[in-house]
């Protein structure tokens, strides 16, 4: 298997193996001891941090973020702004066993744009993950999440609404809506699915939002 070590705009560790023939965007960085695999389609401004592990041909978007020991394996799907966070378990068969050749087989599970997974959590596979969900640090994910969701426990369960910057959504305003106390973006509760009224959801930040500016506990 060839390898590459250089590829215009992307920074690629000495001790990381990238397998040609892949594709890689401008602006990502593949740390220390990453092995992605060949043909694999990556976004641009990525980043993998120690010991991610990149399946064949798995497909990943624009700005993901994928923490230390992480394993892609083929079959995943991952679009624009998703966080994996450390050690995360992702999945391609749902009925393992090695005596059995299911690489034929291989099931997809789909990561829509701007979900959150938690450090320590596993995603069992054949599901999809709506957009902007947050999967809480070591939840079990089972079946499909609908977006915006926020998913705890084992088996994961819904426990209520994440904003898009990751605020727990409480007390609808006098017009109906749910406020994000650092955004202030407002999102709307129909048929038991929410939306963002102010944003469309397929729509990058506006500059002024994409920055912090105080812990978590200073908005409760």
């Amino acid at each position: 298997m060839s390898r590459l070590s250089q590829i215009e705009g992307v920074y690629i560790h000495e001790s990381a193996y990238v397998d040609a023939p892949c594709e890689i965007g401008e602006g990502t960085k593949i740390w220390h001891f990453c092995h992605v695999q060949s043909g694999c389609k990556i976004g641009k401004n990525c980043s993998f941090g120690q010991n991610v592990n990149v399946g064949n041909d798995v497909i990943i978007g624009n700005n993901v973020k994928i923490q230390n020991n992480v394993s892609v394996y083929t079959g995943v799907e991952i679009q624009d702004d998703v966080f994996l966070g450390p050690s995360c378990v992702l999945t391609n068969v749902t009925n393992p066993r090695s005596q059995v050749n299911r690489r034929s087989l291989y099931e997809k599970t789909l990561f829509r744009r701007g979900a959150t997974i938690g450090a320590n959590a596993t995603i069992v596979c054949g599901i999809t993950l709506g957009r902007y969900c947050f999967v809480a640090a070591g939840t079990v994910v089972t079946k499909d999440i609908p977006d915006y969701a926020l998913i705890v426990g084992n088996p994961g369960r819904q426990k209520g609404w994440m904003s898009r910057h990751g605020h727990v959504l409480k007390n609808k305003d006098a017009d109906g809506y749910y406020v994000c106390p650092e955004s202030g973006l407002r999102y709307q509760e129909k048929n038991n699915m929410l939306k963002c009224v102010d944003l469309d959801e397929e729509q990058p930040l506006p500059e002024a939002l994409r920055s912090g500016k105080k812990l978590y506990d200073d908005y409760k």
